[in-house]
C-alpha cells in the first residue's frame, strides 16, 4: 500500500519533470534538426539547379577534419579500403 502510493507519487514527479524540462528540450532539438534538414535540402536543390554553393569557400577549412574522419567512416561502413591509393589508407 505505502509502496503503491510512493510509486504513484514518484511517477507524478517524473511526469511533471518531463513536462517542465524534457519536452521543451525535445521540441527545441526537433526544431533545430528540421532547420538543418531544410538548409541541406536547399543547398542540394541549388546545386542541382547549377547555382554554386554559397558556403563552399568557408567549408574549405573543414576539409582536413573530414579527411581525418574519412578512415573511421569507411571502416564503419564495412569497406577495408576507400578510394584511390593515397586518398585514405
Amino acid at each position: 500500500m505505502i509502496a503503491d502510493r510512493l510509486l504513484r507519487a514518484w511517477r507524478g514527479v517524473e511526469r511533471i519533470h518531463d513536462e517542465l524540462f524534457v519536452e521543451p528540450l525535445r521540441r527545441a532539438v526537433a526544431r533545430e534538426v528540421r532547420r538543418e534538414d531544410d538548409v541541406l535540402r536547399a543547398l542540394v536543390l541549388l546545386e542541382s539547379l547549377g547555382v554554386d554553393n554559397p558556403v563552399a569557400y568557408e567549408t574549405l577549412d573543414l576539409v582536413p577534419y573530414l579527411v581525418a574522419d574519412l578512415h573511421a567512416w569507411h571502416l564503419r561502413m564495412g569497406q577495408d579500403e576507400f578510394g584511390d591509393a593515397g586518398v585514405c589508407c
